[in-house]
């Protein structure tokens, strides 16, 4: 069994769930509150919601949902391991139902964090402590909203016994927008670090919500899609209040900057995320590397979660985003920042090899079912800090999680101006998309369509836990990819509300298909 917790637990947190989703779990945990957040966040229980976000890294769950029934990752079975009774063979071929663990789970973590920041808003005087609640309430809620289509929701004064009600996926966007405006208008312009949320973490993720708004509002699951200009001028207004204050790209050659051990202090990038450091990391973005290195890699993983050949081919090789030998990684321990494929090595330039002693070559081809231990393209976007001796501890790895940045913004406004929308300051889509493409070794672009940007998306933004959003809008999410040789239904767009919740709050109905 691989499916691996890292996620310190160390308070236990009771309520009764059937208040909070409609489910019928009475143990939930909460995440200890720490002092990671310092005197910005304003008060433990504020830490205890910020602290549901650790959940958001583990390798299962939502970080899941979003990326494995896509055409960028897969968790092939090898031989017993991975197999966990099908979990992740699932995901990726889109045949889950409503009894799934990980969506029964996914389901649970979220609501959980929305019921949290109401009892925060809810008591709250401080308006700058409700504006961070506000906030991570949105964060979840848009999660809620993006994956199920349904929001639970239960006033935290009403008595305990009383059933939730439940918004549409329009009333719960409406909902959310309002949640981030006050956020927005009451959030500092900084704060102490990547872990507190600011205005600009308030302004990315409404400009996420206004472009995905014409999805949560389609009569028909799945599309068609109508983007209305409003929302897609509003998407702009955001990015450039984000461009405004600051925050920039990072220049040529440092593109992983954005994802290595010392992000805080370097990237100019990171908008929103989780705080590590060497002493404390509740983040566990160790998971990231961890779930696709083999186990005579330095450090050892679990040998599991890989790409597409497809999605890997659709980079050029001269574009730094698909591979680097990363200056203090891989001259210590061998492994390169980004994809990696073909034969690896490990510190000392040494040829690594499988447990049979074969050699440790990574290919492009991969069975869901039946896979070697040294099938499939792994993916190390985020990576480990070598001590010079070309040791690795990772448990405290020092790198931020990152859930909101810069160039996701970007190519969001310029998503907005294809789609309609007016940019005051007169950049074009395909010139935003250039402006990316160009530091990172790319051709540069002479037009950009629907398939130009969403290939584009998907080029800077992998594993980042965005490429189902992103198929989704551009109606692409159902189509056949590898491993999954069928196009499935358009009900797949969204996971089923779980059973067990269903079967406790009379007001959720279950989405179709299901």
């Amino acid at each position: 069994m691989k499916m691996k917790k890292n996620i310190s637990r160390t308070a236990i947190f009771t309520i009764v769930c059937i208040a909070a989703t409609g489910c019928a779990k009475l143990d939930e945990k909460l995440y200890g509150s720490r002092s990671l957040y310092g005197n910005s966040a304003g008060s433990a229980e504020l830490g205890g919601v910020y602290s549901q976000l650790y959940g958001q890294t583990d390798q299962a769950n939502t970080y899941a949902l979003q990326e494995h029934p896509t055409d960028e990752m897969m968790g092939p079975t090898r031989g017993t391991d991975w197999g966990d009774f099908g979990t992740w063979r699932k995901l990726h071929t889109h045949t889950w139902t409503a009894t799934h663990q990980q969506i029964n789970d996914t389901w649970d973590q979220l609501n959980i964090g929305v019921f949290r920041a109401t009892q925060v808003i809810s008591k709250a005087t401080d308006n700058s402590i409700k504006a961070q609640a506000s906030f991570l309430r949105a964060y979840f809620m848009f999660q809620v909203v993006d994956l199920f289509g349904q929001q639970p929701f239960r006033d935290p004064d009403a008595p305990t016994s009383s059933i939730p009600t439940v918004m549409t996926r329009p009333e719960a966007t409406d909902f959310i927008i309002k949640d981030l405006e006050f956020a927005e208008a009451n959030l500092p312009a900084t704060s102490a670090n990547i872990g507190v949320a600011n205005k600009a973490a308030a302004q990315a993720l409404l400009a996420k919500v206004y472009l995905n708004r014409a999805v949560y509002n389609a009569a028909t699951v799945g599309g068609p899609f109508t983007f209305a200009k409003a929302d897609m001028d509003k998407v702009i207004e955001y990015a450039n209040k984000i461009t405004a204050a600051g925050y920039t790209l990072e220049p040529a050659g440092k593109y992983f900057q954005d994802f290595a051990w010392d992000n805080t202090q370097q990237s100019k990038g990171n908008i929103f995320g989780i705080y590590n450091t060497t002493v404390s990391a509740p983040a566990s973005a160790k998971n990231r590397w961890r779930m696709g290195l083999h186990y005579n890699q330095t450090p050892g993983g679990w040998n599991g979660f890989t790409t597409l050949a497809d999605f890997y081919n659709s980079f050029e090789a001269t574009d730094e985003r698909r591979g680097v030998a990363y200056p203090g990684l891989t001259n210590l321990i061998g492994l390169r920042a980004g994809f990696a494929i073909g034969q690896q090595y490990g510190p000392g330039g040494v040829a690594l090899t499988q447990r049979s002693k074969q050699p440790l070559i990574f290919t492009p081809d991969v069975n869901l079912n039946f896979s070697t231990e040294a099938q499939g393209i792994r993916v190390f976007k985020y990576f480990p800090q070598p001590s010079a001796d070309g040791t690795v501890n990772d448990d405290n790895s020092d790198n931020d999680y990152v859930f909101l940045r810069y160039a996701d913004v970007m190519l969001e406004k310029a998503e907005a101006i294809m789609r309609g929308g007016t940019d005051p300051l007169g950049q074009t889509a395909v010139s935003i998309v250039n402006t990316i493409r160009t530091p990172r070794g790319a051709t540069p672009l002479g037009s950009v369509d629907a398939a130009a940007m969403l290939a584009e998306r998907g080029r800077e933004l992998y594993w980042e836990g965005w490429r189902r959003n992103d198929l989704i809008r551009f109606e692409k999410f159902n189509d056949p990819v590898d491993q999954r040789p069928n196009a499935t239904d358009k009900t797949r767009t969204i996971y089923p509300i779980p059973q067990r919740a269903v079967d406790t709050n009379p007001n959720l109905k279950q989405n179709a298909g299901y």
